[in-house]
This record gives structure tokens, C-alpha cells and sequence, in this order.
């Protein structure tokens, strides 16, 4: 009877071992066939869940603008006030939700080619007034002629068909004008002109971003979704050195596997130029573990504070030698327009820039832009991108509308907040196609392992207790 109760006291001994031993054996070989099967699944071809993503949006996105009502016109231009502005706002648009057109794949290379159609539709129910509502606001014609023309004797001739136009500095424009364009009595005027209809995204629907061609992923998963060339070319002849290259992806994804120390990368068409968000926190987005990562304050800093960003410097800054933080100059990008990128309400920027200007608040949580992504897929399922537009207008005295002016002004026009969430159903196929998946079988590594290691524990100490007693 002794032999029979130590050999299960054994026996349950060994049973705990093997569970204990299975358990521990499972962690690596399923963390393998997890990463076995994400490295099948992000690849952007055919029959993948990132592709089917990929190629269009299961989520519904959507741009809100903010428009910077100028309550003292005149008083700006008479006297070179400061300029009071007061937010009007959200006036909410339904982007992005076409899908990608023009999409070839090139096995050779393990590319992806393809364009991203523009379109937006006004969403009245997320707005607080129509797209007919009228504001005051900087007259975009006016304020460039003197960045486009600085000679004295051609500014002279386009002054007299301002005064005809009876243009000024300011104008009122309804919202669906200043965005999405209107005809410019000055513009009309001019001979020959190059345009005659100008909007801050004039213009939009009914165009496309790209091409673009970026990895598939299917040769090396760690270059999935990376841009490769943008409209032909692997850099954007903007700026000097390395701030003029195209790196990482469109931050619609990034290669899985993302940990906390990663560094995302990703290009904006919007601003001209490639930029980085750094890890934030820890997020719990409908039951998904997600990283938040946010565009840091030094993104858009001085070479001063950050060196890293003198090759975003250009000789029309007029910050003392780019000593000035918050603004990045994108005329090249626009033509030769005075169009000026920052964060809403300036946040981040230094003293210098917003000094002129009065109403405004920033603050970091409203106003920061920010990514969370999914870190074993790298899908981002929420996004808040805001930006914000500014002209920079300086004195001209051959422009009566300008003449008055005692110093340059960064004039904030709009700043509009891009975002994203992944849908409750998108979520519920990504919570059982996935994270639940892994979660379960965390969860089954963890319990074998648990009872294996108590089994063992326990039964080897009633066989040593029984041995003991026998022995006395």
C-alpha cells in the first residue's frame, strides 16, 4: 500500500513536470507561430488582412477645420496692430474613403505602385454651421505678391490692379471658398495670369496623391509598407541633405513587431516632408492593447535646440538665422507661396512667432499630433494628425494694402484635425482574428505552467513527507 501511494505521489510528480515542461516549451514555439503567421499576414499582396485593409480604409476618417476668424482688419493693416483672431469651428469633412487606384505589383522588387484618390465630403452633422458661413480672413492673393515679385516696378503694376480690384489686405470668404477655392477679383485682372482660382486645398477632390510605390514586405517583413519612391523619385528636392529624403511608410501601418524604443517614420505629403513620432504610453482602444506614439516638441524645433533640423532651414525664415522654433517654411513645395506648417495654435513654437498675433491658446493634449498603433501588426487603429496653415506677410511698399506694415506677420488662416478610429466591427474581427488569439494562448502557456509547477511542488512534498515517515 506505501508503494502504491508514493508511486502516485510520484507519478503526480512527473504529470506537474511534463505540464510545467509543455507549458515552458509552448512560450517559444507560440510566440514562433504567432510571428510565423503575422509575417504571412501583414504582407501587402492578395488574400492578406493587411491588403484587404490596406487598399481601402475599413475605418471612417475624417478632416475637421478650424477657421481663424481676424476680428481687427483694419486696424491691422492702418496701424500694423497685433491681429485678433477667434477660432470658428469644427466645419467636419468625410475623407479618404476611396479606395487606392492604379495598384501594380512588381514581384521583382517586392513593390506595391499605386495612387490615393483625393475627395471630401462636407458632413453637416459634425459641423456647427454651414459651408457658407463667412469669416474674415487673410487675402491669400494679396499676401503672396510680395514673396512671388519682389521687384519694386512689377509690384508697382500689380498694386494698381488691387486698388481696381478693390482687394486688401483681408477679405471675407465663406468657408467652402477658402478651402476648396475661389475666383480672385485681382487674379482675374492680371494679364496672362497663372491662376485665377486659389483655396488653401485648391485644388482637392477629384485628384490623387502619389504615385507611390512602396515594399510588400514579401521578401524582408521589416521593409513592409516602407515608401520606396514618391511620383517617381526617392527624395522631394526641398531641402537639403537628408531632411529631403522619403523615409518610412504613409503611417497607415508600419512593420510589426513595433517596441516602446522604435522610432516610426513616416512621409506627410501635407507638410512637404518625412517626420518621426516617438512612444508615449500605453492605450486601451475597445479591448485592443495599442502603443500611442506622439510627434515630439522637438520635430519642429530650431537647429539650436535640435541640430538634426538644419536642413530644414531656408533663407526666406525670418527668425533670425532659423533660431526660431514651431514653423517649417514649405514654399517650394507650394510654388513659391509663403505657406508656412505648424502645430495648431502654434504649440511648441517659440515666443517670436505668435507674438503678433492675439486668441491664441494652444494646448498640447487638444492640439499634439498622435498614432496608435497595434505593436505585434504595426496596423495604427486611431490617429489624430492637426496641422496648422499659415502666410507669412511682410511690409511692402509698393502695395498700399501692405505699406503700413512694420514687421512680418506668420498669419494663422486654418488648423484642422485629421482623424481616424478603428470601427466597432473592425475591432471585434481584430480582437477574435488576433489579440484574442494571442491572448488565449498566453493564457494556456500561463496555466500549464502554473499547475504543472504546483503538481510537481506539491506531490514531491507529501512523496518526501511519506519517505520521512516510513523512514521513523
Amino acid at each position: 500500500m506505501g508503494c502504491d501511494r508514493n508511486c502516485g505521489l510520484i507519478t503526480g510528480a512527473v504529470v506537474g513536470a511534463v505540464l510545467a515542461i509543455f507549458g515552458g516549451v509552448l512560450m517559444p514555439v507560440g510566440d514562433m507561430l504567432v510571428e510565423k503567421t503575422i509575417k504571412k499576414e501583414v504582407v501587402l499582396e492578395d488574400g492578406t488582412i493587411a491588403f484587404q485593409n490596406w487598399v481601402k480604409t475599413g475605418t471612417e476618417v475624417y478632416r475637421q477645420f478650424w477657421i481663424f476668424d481676424v476680428q481687427n482688419p483694419q486696424e491691422v493693416v492702418v496701424n500694423s496692430s497685433k491681429i485678433k483672431v477667434v477660432q470658428r469651428g469644427p466645419y467636419t469633412y468625410r475623407v479618404r474613403y476611396l479606395a487606392k487606384e492604379n495598384i501594380t505589383h512588381d514581384s521583382e522588387s517586392h513593390t506595391v505602385s499605386f495612387v490615393q484618390p483625393n475627395g471630401a465630403i462636407f458632413v453637416p452633422s459634425l459641423s456647427i454651421g454651414t459651408e457658407n458661413d463667412t469669416y474674415t480672413v487673410l487675402n491669400l492673393a494679396v499676401a503672396a505678391i510680395p514673396h512671388l515679385y519682389p521687384n519694386a516696378f512689377v509690384q508697382s503694376v500689380l498694386n494698381s490692379l488691387i486698388k481696381k480690384s478693390k482687394s486688401s489686405m483681408f477679405q471675407r470668404r465663406t468657408v467652402k471658398e477658402l478651402l476648396w477655392g475661389y475666383t480672385d477679383p485681382f487674379l482675374t485682372l492680371v494679364p496672362y495670369p497663372i491662376v485665377t482660382t486659389i483655396g488653401l486645398f485648391y485644388p482637392y477632390n477629384d485628384t490623387v496623391d502619389g504615385v507611390y510605390k512602396v515594399n510588400s514586405g514579401k521578401d524582408d517583413i521589416s521593409k513592409v509598407a516602407i515608401i520606396e519612391k514618391y511620383k517617381g523619385k526617392k527624395n522631394l528636392s526641398y531641402w537639403e541633405s537628408y531632411c529631403d529624403l522619403i523615409n518610412g511608410t504613409d503611417a497607415a501601418s508600419f512593420p510589426p513587431f513595433v517596441e516602446e524604443s522604435r522610432v516610426l517614420q513616416f512621409f506627410s505629403s501635407d507638410i512637404c516632408r518625412s517626420i518621426y513620432a516617438v512612444f508615449g504610453g500605453k492605450i486601451d482602444l475597445k479591448g485592443i492593447p495599442v502603443f500611442r506614439f506622439v510627434l515630439p516638441s522637438k520635430a519642429f524645433a530650431s537647429p539650436v535646440e535640435n541640430p538634426d533640423n538644419i536642413c530644414f532651414c531656408t533663407e526666406k525664415i525670418f527668425s533670425n538665422n532659423c533660431t526660431n522654433s514651431g514653423v517649417l517654411d514649405i514654399s517650394k513645395c507650394k510654388e513659391g507661396k509663403p505657406v508656412y506648417i505648424s502645430l495648431p495654435h502654434f504649440l511648441y513654437a517659440s515666443s517670436d512667432v505668435s507674438s503678433s498675433i492675439e486668441g491664441l491658446h494652444p494646448v498640447e493634449e487638444e492640439h499634439r499630433t498622435y498614432i496608435d498603433v497595434e505593436p505585434i501588426t504595426g496596423f495604427t487603429l486611431q490617429f489624430a494628425k492637426r496641422l496648422q496653415v499659415n502666410l507669412l506677410v511682410k511690409p511692402a511698399k509698393k502695395i498700399d494694402a501692405l505699406k503700413h506694415l512694420k514687421h512680418h506677420y506668420y498669419v494663422p488662416i486654418i488648423w484642422l484635425n485629421e482623424t481616424g478610429t478603428i470601427g466597432d466591427e473592425k475591432a471585434e474581427m481584430f480582437r477574435s482574428k488576433v489579440t484574442g488569439k494571442i491572448k488565449l494562448l498566453g493564457l494556456v502557456e500561463m496555466v500549464l505552467l502554473s499547475i504543472g509547477v504546483i503538481m510537481f511542488v506539491a506531490f514531491m512534498i507529501s512523496y518526501c513527507a511519506c519517505r520521512s515517515k516510513k523512514i521513523k
